[in-house]
Formats: C-alpha cells, sequence, structure tokens
C-alpha cells in the first residue's frame, strides 16, 4: 500500500511539472503569435508605402525620378524581408501551438495515470463487499 501511495506521490509531482511545462509552452506560444501580429503589420505597412511611392509622378527632373525610383525599390526590397520575416514568425508560432498542445497532452496523460492510482488505492481501502451467502449442500438441491 505504501509503494502505491509513494507512487501516486510522485504521478502527482509529475504532473505539477508537466503543467508548469504547459504554461511555459504557452508564455512562448503567446509571445509568438504577439511577433507574427507585429510583423504582419509592418510587412502591410510597409508594402502599402512602398506602392505609394511606385505610384509617385512629382518627380521635376531626371535626377529627382532616379532618386524615387531607388527610394521605391529600396522600400520594396525591405517589404520583401518583412514579409519572409512574417512567414518565419508564422512558421515559428505554429511550432510553438503544436508544443503547447504536445504538452497538454503530456500532462492530461499523468493526470489521467494519477487519478487511475488514487482509484486503485481507493478501491484497496475499501471494505470488501459482502458477496452473497455461500450455500449449503449440494448444487442439486
Amino acid at each position: 500500500m505504501k509503494a502505491e501511495r509513494n507512487r501516486l506521490k510522485r504521478l502527482q509531482r509529475l504532473e505539477k511539472v508537466r503543467a508548469i511545462a504547459k504554461q511555459a509552452a504557452a508564455a512562448e506560444a503567446a509571445r509568438a503569435e504577439g511577433t507574427l501580429a507585429q510583423l504582419k503589420t509592418l510587412a502591410e505597412r510597409t508594402q502599402r508605402l512602398a506602392d505609394s511611392y511606385a505610384q509617385r509622378s512629382d518627380a521635376r527632373d531626371a535626377a529627382a525620378l532616379l532618386q524615387l525610383t531607388r527610394f521605391a525599390v529600396g522600400l520594396q526590397k525591405i517589404a520583401g524581408n518583412t514579409a519572409g520575416d512574417a512567414n518565419t514568425a508564422r512558421i515559428v508560432a505554429d511550432r510553438k501551438l503544436a508544443e503547447l498542445a504536445s504538452a497538454e497532452v503530456s500532462r492530461a496523460a499523468v493526470e489521467d495515470r494519477a487519478h487511475r492510482q488514487a482509484r486503485v488505492i481507493a478501491k484497496k481501502g475499501e471494505v470488501p463487499a459482502l458477496g452473497s451467502r455461500r450455500g449449503f449442500g449440494t448444487g442439486l438441491e
């Protein structure tokens, strides 16, 4: 009985550890989702700005046109890099969410094992139910 109680305590400690790991995974997933949202917003704003400069036609001479074109091309490169960073952040966020799901499955499995062990201990502590009385005589009566 003592070994079973020790096993239950160990399972309960393991469940607490897994719950803490789940909380850490949830925090990481939240940070990754926040970074993704910021990068998506930045990528959209940068793309709008690049499109706006690409459509401008108020250059007064060739030098101004060349400068405007170079600036628009630079903004387009920045927008492309930011979009790439947002895609990378999406991959990281998806991976963090998968880790969170895995941590929850692991925690739930240990919780189930602990509940089963508690039921086993509770069953052994019960007074056995009295069965039917043993009959007298032969089974032919």
